[in-house]
This record gives structure tokens, C-alpha cells and sequence, in this order.
């Protein structure tokens, strides 16, 4: 059975929350006709203007909130991306997924913040893994940064995840490793990557789009270029399995001598 993802590589208005909710909520509409999974970038609604997140963030009821679950409920769709989250003057990027009946099924703080953005001057890390269950498919959430951590993407892999979700401002200059990454990750965890990427500009970046589904074999199965964009594919999650028996990694892993 195949699951239709679109992915909504957009651009993002520097710190204005209201305008990026009018964009996004057009984009699901026109996605939803073809997807059952849409997938936004990190932080859509705000973008990295983090010195203004005693403003712009919300809390985990916010508007942003209530508006993807009234979506996911109107069109009968899943819709994730990262949200900044305000909790009690504590500021996180946070990537949350609503499924078709409106019901949160995934809440991930980012745990590795990005210096060269600054994060770790305004926000708080998260502690907790970014696995959730994709209409009875184990799968995981990441964000960004993230990716450069390949033991952070194996500890989602060893609970069975098949997909893994990223959202992300990845840097147009460095959008060469962005690729090579995603493509490094579903190889070597034998998984479907599903990446959305923003594109434009803010007061400090040029943002490098290439929003991209790789297969776990490793093959590119759709890619978006560096303008907004709809990415769409259609995925079978069922096909990770049989990889995994052709090729035993999980079997084969030698715990004892990873210390």
C-alpha cells in the first residue's frame, strides 16, 4: 500500500506569523487534493527571526495549532512541520504532526541546535525522541541540524522506523551536503527519507530548497529545484522490509563494540 506525500517548499516571511498561515493554509489546499501526508518546512509560520520569539512564539495551543488541525480534519490529510514553541518563556523548535482526524501524533524538540544560526542563544534543546506511528507505520521526525548526527538517526531506526521526516532551513552554500546527507541517512538505515527545505532569503541566509524523497536503496525519487514549490511522490513503506532482509544491517550491527 502507498502512502501520497506532498512536500510544500516555500518561502517564509521573516517573523510574520500571520502571513506565512495565509500562504501555507492555500499550498494544503491546493496539496491535499493529491497527498494524504503534507509536509511544511522548519519554523513556517516565523522563520529564524529568533530574537522575537517572546512574540511571535505560541504555545502548544496556539493559532498555528488550531489552524493544522483544523486542516488535517477538513481534508483528511496528515500535516507536519516545526512550529516555535513558547512554553511558559522557554522557547523551542518544535516539529509537530496532526493527523486526519485532528489528533497530535508527534511533539519533537529539536535536540541539536545550530550555533552557526544561533540558536543556542535563544532556545532550549529537547530531550525526547521525534518517533511517532504514520497510519500504522513506525517512522521518525527530525529537524535540520539533526542530520548531521548519525547516531541520532540510528537510535529512531533500531525501534523499526521506516521513514524518517526532515524539516529545515538548510543554507543554500551548503545544500551539496544537505543532499548528501539525506542520501547517506536512508542508505545506511535502509529507510525512506522525506525532506521539505525552504527556499528565499531572510536578513542573514540564502535558503537552498531541494526538498527530496529518497528511497532506502538510496535512489532519489523526487527532488525540487530552488523556487517554491509542491513536491510530490507516492511511497510504499512496505518495500523497507524486504531491503532489510537483503541486506542485514540491523542483524549485523555489533552494539558491544560501539561504545
Amino acid at each position: 500500500m502507498t502512502t501520497k506525500i506532498a512536500i510544500l517548499q516555500m518561502d517564509i516571511a521573516f517573523g510574520d506569523p500571520e502571513a506565512n498561515r495565509e500562504k501555507a493554509t492555500k499550498k494544503i489546499k491546493e496539496a491535499a487534493k493529491k497527498s494524504e501526508v503534507i509536509l511544511l518546512p522548519e519554523l513556517w509560520t516565523t522563520g529564524y527571526d529568533l530574537s522575537r520569539f517572546n512574540e511571535i512564539a505560541e504555545d502548544m495551543n496556539g493559532p498555528t495549532h488550531q489552524l493544522i488541525k483544523d486542516l488535517a480534519r477538513q481534508y483528511g490529510v496528515t500535516i507536519a512541520g516545526s512550529i516555535a514553541e513558547n512554553d511558559e518563556g522557554q522557547y523551542y523548535n518544535t516539529f509537530v504532526a496532526y493527523n486526519a482526524t485532528g489528533e497530535r501524533i508527534l511533539k519533537y524538540r529539536k535536540a541539536h541546535l545550530f550555533r552557526l544560526m544561533n540558536e543556542e542563544k535563544h532556545l532550549f534543546s529537547g530531550n525526547q525522541k521525534g518517533s511517532f506511528t504514520l497510519e500504522n507505520v513506525p517512522v521518525a521526525g527530525v529537524i535540520c541540524y539533526d542530520i548531521r548526527f548519525p547516531e541520532w538517526m540510528r537510535t529512531h531506526m533500531l525501534n523499526g522506523s521506516r521513514g524518517l521526516f526532515v524539516v529545515a532551513e538548510w543554507p543554500k552554500p551548503r545544500v551539496d551536503h544537505w543532499r548528501n546527507l539525506l542520501i547517506s541517512r536512508a542508505i545506511e538505515n535502509q529507510c525512506f527519507v522525506i525532506a521539505c527545505n525552504r527556499v528565499g532569503a531572510d536578513p542573514n541566509n540564502t535558503f537552498g530548497g531541494h526538498s527530496i524523497v529518497v528511497d532506502p536503496w538510496g535512489n532519489v525519487v523526487a527532488e525540487g529545484g530552488e523556487n517554491e514549490e509542491i513536491l510530490y511522490a507516492e511511497i510504499d513503506f512496505s518495500a523497507v522490509e524486504s531491503i532489510r532482509e537483503q541486506i542485514p544491517i540491523f542483524q549485523d550491527r555489533r552494539p558491544d563494540l560501539y561504545e
